[in-house]
C-alpha cells in the first residue's frame, strides 16, 4: 500500500541528521496523521496539505525537499 511506503520514506527522513528539528516535529505529526485509523483518502488529503507546508520551510536544504516532493508523488498516485 502506499501510505505503508510514504510512511517509511518519512521515517528515514527523520533519520537523517541534515533535516531541521522543526521540519522533523512536522514529519512526524505527518506519520501520526497517516497511521491514524480513518478513511484513507481523508489522511491522505490532510498529509498532502501538511507536506505542502512543509515544502515552503526556507530551511530545508534542496534533496530533503526533494525527498519530500517524492512522498507527495506517492500518495498522490495511491
Amino acid at each position: 500500500m502506499n501510505i505503508r511506503n510514504a510512511i517509511e520514506m518519512l521515517q528515514e527522513m527523520l533519520e537523517d541528521s541534515g533535516v531541521p528539528k522543526n521540519v522533523r516535529t512536522r514529519l512526524e505529526k505527518t506519520i501520526e496523521v497517516l497511521q491514524q485509523k480513518e478513511e484513507n483518502k481523508i489522511k491522505i488529503s490532510r498529509a498532502l496539505h501538511e507536506l505542502e507546508e512543509i515544502s515552503n520551510d526556507t530551511n530545508m536544504q534542496a534533496d530533503t525537499r526533494t525527498q519530500l516532493f517524492n512522498v507527495v508523488s506517492v500518495l498522490e498516485i495511491g
